[in-house]
């Protein structure tokens, strides 16, 4: 099983994992004090910890997610993207997800692979993370099957998906424990790391990821 870093990194080259980090960097904080960087106020959320916090942090992420698509005009949230939107990133979700509702699906089905993997084990079913014949070397192909599988689902049918997958996820979440989410190794198949930390990688930091993509298609209107 892999840790962490690894599933995060390869779902979509970290671009989510890393958007809960600690405060500034000290490479940035000698670039102020040189005065090679202007003042600045950065906020930075930390990486949730808790129960508590993780619950907090994916509903605050799935409502600004939800916030930014209402604020696209009405014919944008379904339209494609400008082939622009792709120039100069090297990430393939960038070529592969066409519009928001692509977006949408490819959120609710890293869930609906949580979702399937936490419930299987808990049940007593030793079942990975990705689902046969995938593995982290081929998986891209499983995220363009998530996108050819919604070819026909209009963007309020994903958004509704979505809301399902995010609010059977935090049921899941409100019954366990702290120690049950956030102590590593605590259940065998989360490998060497923790139940809360995968939540979280599937959620707020998902959203995030999700978020940046939206905002920048937003700047292109």
């Amino acid at each position: 099983m892999l840790g962490l870093h690894s599933l995060s990194e390869l779902i979509v080259g970290c671009s989510w994992f890393f958007t809960y980090v600690n405060p500034v960097s000290s490479l940035v904080n000698a670039g102020y004090s040189c005065g090679l960087l202007p003042p600045v106020t950065i906020v930075v959320m930390a990486r949730p910890q808790t129960k508590d916090e993780l619950i907090a942090a994916a509903n605050t992420q799935c409502e600004k997610l939800k916030e930014l698509l209402e604020s696209l005009p009405p014919e944008e949230r379904e339209a494609d993207f400008p082939l622009a939107l792709a120039e100069g990133e090297a990430g393939a979700h960038w070529r592969r997800d066409k519009n928001c509702k692509d977006v949408i699906v490819h959120l609710y089905e890293w869930q609906q692979l949580w979702l399937n993997w936490v419930n299987a084990n808990m049940d007593g079913e030793d079942r990975p993370f990705l689902p046969s014949p995938y593995t982290w070397k081929n998986y891209a192909g499983m995220n363009e099957e998530f996108t050819a599988k919604h070819q026909n689902t209009t963007y309020c049918e994903a958004l509704e998906l979505l809301e399902t997958s995010h609010e059977e996820i935090l049921a899941i979440v409100q019954i366990l424990s702290n120690e049950e989410l956030f102590t590593k190794k605590y259940f065998s198949f989360t490998g060497t790391t923790s139940l809360g930390s995968y939540t979280v990688s599937a959620t707020s930091s998902h959203y995030d990821w999700a978020i940046k993509k939206i905002r920048k298609y937003k700047k292109f209107l």
